[in-house]
């Protein structure tokens, strides 16, 4: 039963993310959304081996000038368990790119996702980062943040440092977000 219900939560959301149209206050008939597939990579402030440190996720998702949406599926930590697996996630990541600077990006980023199988399940992340627009394809961002995990009994958060590179499928040229005056 709970199975089922998490495949339409995650079905929806895809749904949702690939058919959302952006409306600005201005004309958006210029902008064209970009869709992206990205990979992560992450370090948590908590005790252990590296491994036991690690997060790994990819997301795809779109985005619109300065708002992208996402979804995640990754691993908690890449350190190998015994019995069950507890470190799968699932998260939806709005971002919104705060500041930009010829080819650097301020970015912040919340998530509200699901641990599967984990007593702490849910999970919400506050994000900032610094992206770097390498080509119209490839861009590179080194970020922190903290992790908040929560279950019925239990919750608990920690702090993490990142870095990932998105590749976008079209060309993504960056555009202001100030709309001039014709």
């Amino acid at each position: 039963m709970v199975k089922s219900k998490l495949h339409i939560l995650i079905i929806t959301c895809l749904c949702l993310i690939f058919n959302i149209k952006a409306y600005a206050q201005s004309d958006t008939s210029k902008v064209k959304p970009q869709t992206y597939i990205q990979v992560y990579y992450s370090l948590t402030n908590t005790a252990g081996t590296l491994g036991g440190k690690s997060n790994l996720s990819v997301e795809v998702g779109k985005q619109w000038n300065v708002f992208s949406l996402g979804v995640d599926l990754g691993k908690t930590t890449l350190e190998s368990i015994h019995g069950r697996d507890t470190s799968l996630y699932f998260e939806v990541r709005p971002n919104l790119n705060i500041f930009q600077q010829g080819r650097f990006t301020n970015t912040l980023t919340v998530g509200v996702g699901y641990v599967f199988l984990a007593p702490n399940n849910f999970l919400s992340e506050l994000t900032s980062g610094i992206e770097y627009t390498a080509s119209d394809h490839l861009h590179l961002n080194a970020n922190f943040g903290q992790f908040y995990y929560s279950g019925r009994y239990t919750a608990s958060s920690l702090t993490f440092f990142g870095i990932s590179a998105s590749y976008y499928f079209l060309p993504y040229k960056n555009r202001s977000s100030i709309i001039k005056p014709k």
